[in-house]
């Protein structure tokens, strides 16, 4: 963002979505996150995190009015500063290609950020002698990161990025998103089902579930109020609150097959990144 924008909020009110099929994506979402916050989106596949992050991100239009970003309209005022790194980005096909870090990260504006690009390369352990076709899906993982942070952002929107990082390389690359927000007015919105290494990182939590967000808030207090009375187990206060979650969230659900006697159509909504069944009464 530009500097006379406003600090990186982030704010959803009363966001609905229906997919081209009218398949719901997304029930009357609201939540308000601030400045300088690392958010966990926390839902089980098909829960509607990736809608949200799309949809905050610009790569789907929102219903006007609903989305504020700083205080202000992605849709009417710019989206400047705001960076998302999901799938489609993943899957890019150049980076399997006969192709050379350096070449890479120049490519995406490393020669205009040196500091940032050679702080990205320690903390992700990159070698820039590599050929892009001749790595692990763990070290072409690490570049693609490399490549999407080197320009400095304000909001970043991050779904499911960090599958192929071993555990030393994800606590790095969390530690390092942790002093940018310290560091930098910018903000942080990562939705992931891998918990290691996330026990003291996140500000707030946003627990979405069949499209709806259930509950948001600030960590330490969601923590407090879902395991007051429980006994401690192997698993961190993060770890014991998002199970109880999931656990909720598929009886809630039910059984995939039907009970009741009526016919199920399945279906799959590749915007939610899930399964569903669709009854049809007779």
């Amino acid at each position: 963002m530009a500097d006379h924008q406003p600090a990186p909020s982030v704010k959803v009110e009363n966001l609905s979505y229906s997919f081209p099929d009218r398949t719901t994506g997304l029930k009357s979402v609201s939540l308000s996150l601030p400045s300088r916050s690392r958010t966990l989106l926390i839902g089980a596949n098909g829960a509607g995190k990736t809608t949200l992050l799309r949809l905050l991100s610009g790569k789907r239009l929102a219903p006007s009015g609903t989305i504020s970003i700083g205080g202000l309209d992605p849709f009417k005022d710019g989206l400047e500063g705001v960076t998302y790194l999901g799938l489609e980005w993943v899957l890019n096909p150049i980076v399997r290609t006969d192709i050379g870090v350096r070449e890479l990260l120049a490519s995406v504006g490393g020669n205009h950020y040196p500091d940032r690009k050679d702080e990205l390369v320690e903390v992700l352990d990159i070698d820039l002698d590599w050929r892009m076709h001749a790595v692990s899906d763990g070290e072409r993982r690490r570049v693609q990161l490399a490549m999407g942070l080197i320009r400095p952002w304000s909001i970043l929107l991050l779904d499911e990025i960090t599958v192929d990082l071993d555990l030393l390389s994800r606590s790095n690359f969390l530690a390092f998103l942790k002093k940018e927000t310290l560091e930098r007015e910018c903000t942080i919105v990562y939705a992931t089902h891998i918990l290691d290494n996330l026990a003291e990182w996140p500000t707030h939590l946003v627990h979405m579930s069949m499209g709806r967000v259930k509950q948001w808030g600030k960590v330490e207090e969601m923590e407090a109020q879902a395991l007051q009375g429980k006994e401690a187990s192997g698993n961190s206060r993060l770890g014991m609150l998002v199970l109880g979650w999931l656990k909720e969230d598929l009886k809630e659900r039910g059984p995939r097959d039907n009970s009741d006697g009526s016919e199920g159509k399945a279906y799959f909504n590749p915007g939610i990144g899930g399964y569903g069944l669709q009854k049809v009464g007779f």
